[in-house]
């Protein structure tokens, strides 16, 4: 039996995870870190990781940017993997994650869906194959309570996409203030916030008279909770690394 830390239990993503985990019969679920510390399920809830003195064996962090040094210090401090699926992260917090990637296994990814993965890779070998004739967009869109834009799903997919061209792109976001032809080493990145939008991204190749376009849209937060636990389960026994999706991937 896996025993899990869900940092940011109370959320609406960690009461997702809840119930996932409740149906598994390979994991449970042993204590929750979150500032509100109401119990709203069968374990107990923590306001700062230190409290809890027990053992556990994965932990998985869907909380807030700001909980993630805290969380990463009593991780290795305890020796215990962590899957972290926090979006909006900063540079150095993922640089956070890579030194303490030294120590413990941790698995970051900027999307936890296994279909935006999926996506991610099938745009990367588009792009290869279309760069010279073909313009690249990403369009990303999210509910109107999600603050960091555009997503973190868009510009891994953007980094991905540039990764394999001749030249490296350059990142357009705003096109409004400036007069001028695009540049054939743009990729344009465009949020559109409103609603309930649980996340759909796209990816448009237009070319001479014929467009292409590869888009992922998840209907709920449960395709993002269920991708965390398969990474929780992958994570598990590790050795000390930084992994992603595409680890996970390649092991199905």
């Amino acid at each position: 039996m896996i025993k899990i830390i869900l940092s940011g239990c109370n959320g609406k993503m960690g009461q997702v995870i809840t119930r996932i985990i409740e149906e598994l019969d390979y994991a449970k679920i042993v204590a929750g870190f979150d500032i509100n510390t109401n119990m709203l399920n069968d374990y107990p809830v923590y306001s700062k990781p230190d409290e809890f003195a027990d053992a556990a064996d994965v932990i998985i962090d869907f909380s807030h940017p700001s909980s993630l040094t805290p969380l990463l210090k009593f991780a290795q401090d305890k020796n215990i993997p962590a899957v972290v699926a926090t979006t909006g992260l900063t540079q150095n917090a993922i640089a956070e994650l890579k030194e303490a990637s030294k120590n413990i296994p941790i698995f970051f990814s900027a999307n936890m869906s296994l279909g935006v993965n999926l996506m991610i890779d099938i745009v990367t070998r588009a792009a290869k194959f279309l760069q010279e004739s073909f313009d690249i967009e990403i369009i990303e869109k999210h509910h109107n309570q999600k603050i960091d834009a555009p997503s973190g799903t868009a510009l891994a997919i953007a980094d991905a996409v540039s990764s394999v061209l001749d030249t490296p792109a350059e990142y357009v976001y705003d096109r409004h203030s400036m007069r001028k032809k695009r540049e054939k080493k743009e990729i344009g990145i465009h949020a559109v916030r409103g609603g309930t939008i649980v996340g759909e991204h796209s990816v448009i190749f237009a070319g001479l008279d014929e467009i292409i376009e590869i888009k992922h849209q998840a209907s709920s937060k449960e395709v993002f909770a269920v991708g965390s636990v398969r990474a929780a389960k992958f994570l598990y026994n590790q050795k000390p690394g930084l992994y992603d999706m595409k680890d996970l991937v390649n092991s199905l």
